[in-house]
């Protein structure tokens, strides 16, 4: 991740504070999810999510003993991917094919409309109006952080966490290239999936910086130690 990227991420967790106080000023209603619900009546907010916790707390630790089982090999990574049924395709120019539709490399979460048209059709999907999960990237390499930013959310999808649903993920994505107005005309339910689709996306970004510092500290000691020891 550079230094840009974690800019990014510092003001969405801005973004995601001030979305969870826009919450907190609903009255006498509530909304669910798969796996949590929330519900909100005189200014308090009580999001019983037990279910989703648990769930969070698997994708953690099952995405951490997969990555350090393929040992970050990217190519055993994908095939893992491919291996529970997600289609994995490799595209020349994959950033500048998805740019069209807004979406980025890695993870493709359900489309619909002429978004699901257009990467059923570049895939090779079939023609629907409906787009399955599927992984799409460039040819050539692929930065192992990013891999595994993108692995984590793709895990987080298969245990049916949360903010993966088309127009959860739809608005995200409007949300990030907003100024906040959008929040105005959202209904409880269409707000608590904005913030769960936000946690999903800090919760991978989290893991791969932690990855990166992980292997990075590694790298520091090793180095150290070749070079006649260290203090640690």
């Amino acid at each position: 991740m550079n230094i840009l990227q974690k800019i990014v991420y510092y003001f969405l967790e801005k973004q995601e504070k001030a979305l969870t106080k826009r919450l907190s000023r609903h009255l006498r209603t509530s909304s669910s999810n798969s796996t949590s619900k929330t519900v909100v009546s005189k200014g308090v907010t009580m999001t019983l999510n037990a279910e989703t916790e648990r769930n969070k707390d698997l994708v953690l630790k099952n995405v951490s003993d997969i990555i350090k089982g393929c040992n970050s090999d990217i190519s055993k990574l994908l095939a893992f991917i491919e291996s529970k049924g997600t289609k994995v395709i490799r595209l020349e120019n994959a950033d500048k094919i998805l740019s069209v539709i807004k979406e980025e490399e890695g993870l493709i979460t359900p489309l619909e409309g002429i978004e699901a048209l257009y990467i059923n059709t570049v895939t090779h999907s079939g023609f629907s109006l409906k787009s399955k999960p599927m992984f799409v990237m460039r040819n050539g390499q692929i930065d192992p952080y990013y891999m595994a930013h993108q692995f984590y959310k793709w895990y987080a999808l298969q245990m049916k966490l949360p903010g993966f649903d088309f127009m959860s993920q739809k608005i995200f994505k409007i949300y990030l290239n907003s100024d906040g107005a959008i929040l105005s005309n959202l209904t409880l339910d269409e707000m608590t999936g904005l913030k769960e689709a936000i946690a999903r996306d800090q919760e991978a970004t989290t893991f791969a910086l932690d990855l990166a510092k992980q292997k990075e500290g590694s790298k520091k000691v090793l180095e150290k130690m070749q070079d006649g020891g260290a203090n640690v």
